[in-house]
């Protein structure tokens, strides 16, 4: 399991994560590996501008110094990036296509799921699409506006469709139908940070 390189210039480097690697460290010894540290044996300055959970794939950048690392991260802020998941869901949606609204926040007793919270939680907007169903189960695409983590997961678990093979938000018996989480992201797009190309990056969906 190693990540697949894209693209790499002097300002940036864009790479596929296979899923069940982090993105970033995490706590103790044993959440060491991740997409990073494995990006910086390859390219030593790279950063990290933004996250794919654990046990999502798909297409992330990272910048190779501070100026690139600025730029791509305003964009990320400023939401000009442009993203496209896939995702395999349990049933079939009533509608061809929508709009999830639903706030979210840290389940602060249970970290580090997110619940919906329409107090306390912060916005956040999920377009979908419906790609093809058998009624079973459903290929969706989506395009997440906002960044929430776990959003994608949460959005459909509330839609009540969750993602197969998800075992933070799905039931046992959706868990079971996939042999991991199946989300994928599939398209990233952005503007080059020194040139101010527009760039767009495609990875396969395993799946």
């Amino acid at each position: 399991m190693t990540y697949s390189l894209s693209w790499a210039d002097a300002e940036l480097v864009v790479v596929i994560k296979p899923a069940g690697l982090l993105s970033v460290p995490g706590r103790g010894p044993d959440k060491q590996d991740c997409l990073w540290h494995r990006v910086q044996r390859d390219f030593p300055t790279a950063r990290i501008v933004h996250r794919l959970d654990c046990a999502t794939s798909g297409l992330m950048v990272l910048a190779l110094n501070a100026a690139s690392h600025r730029e791509l991260s305003r964009q990320f802020q400023l939401r000009e990036t442009r993203k496209r998941y896939q995702a395999l869901v349990a049933g079939r949606p009533s509608h061809d296509s929508g709009v999830m609204e639903w706030p979210l926040r840290c389940d602060w007793e249970r970290r580090p799921l997110q619940i919906v919270d329409p107090v306390e939680g912060k916005s956040a907007r999920t377009e979908w699409q419906l790609l093809d169903s058998d009624g079973h189960q459903s290929r969706i695409a989506l395009y997440p506006i906002t960044g929430r983590s776990h959003q994608l997961r949460v959005h459909l678990q509330t839609l009540g469709h969750p993602i197969l093979g998800d075992n933070f938000y799905a039931p046992p018996d959706v868990i079971a139908r996939a042999p991991r989480l199946m989300l994928h992201a599939e398209q990233l797009g952005f503007q080059h940070p020194l040139s101010g190309e527009a760039l767009n990056f495609h990875a396969p969906v395993p799946f």
